[in-house]
């Protein structure tokens, strides 16, 4: 495989996640969005609602290992060199990122920080 073709990793995510790929995408879009909005409607970031997701990204750190697991076929133990630990750090950072934005954007929306 000399070209990167990202209709491979769609056809192998597909494979893997099924329609829950479609459900993710749609999270991260519709997340990515309301983010935006909310820090251009505020103009600042909230410490309190920042230190609470990334508390709560944490939770999400390990669900998308969880979740990493539960779709491959491979697990934690058969993770042998740097690649295989180096992409398992990065589902982990992913899934916290992902969720900290999220909780942080719904935390946002729900009750607006004091003025």
């Amino acid at each position: 495989m000399k070209e990167l073709d990202p209709l491979v990793f769609l056809a192998v995510f597909q494979e893997m996640l099924g329609p829950l790929l479609w459900v993710m995408l749609l999270v991260i879009v519709v997340g990515t969005a309301a983010f935006i909005a909310l820090l251009l409607k505020e103009r600042t970031i909230n410490s309190r609602r920042l230190v609470r997701a990334e508390l709560a990204g944490l939770v999400g750190g390990v669900l998308a290992l969880v979740l990493m697991a539960k779709v491959s076929s491979s697990g934690f133990t058969d993770a042998g060199g740097p690649a295989d630990w180096f992409l398992i750090a990065l589902v982990f950072g992913l899934g916290l990122a992902g969720t900290a934005i999220l909780v942080y954007t719904v935390l946002g929306w729900r009750k607006p920080a004091a003025q």
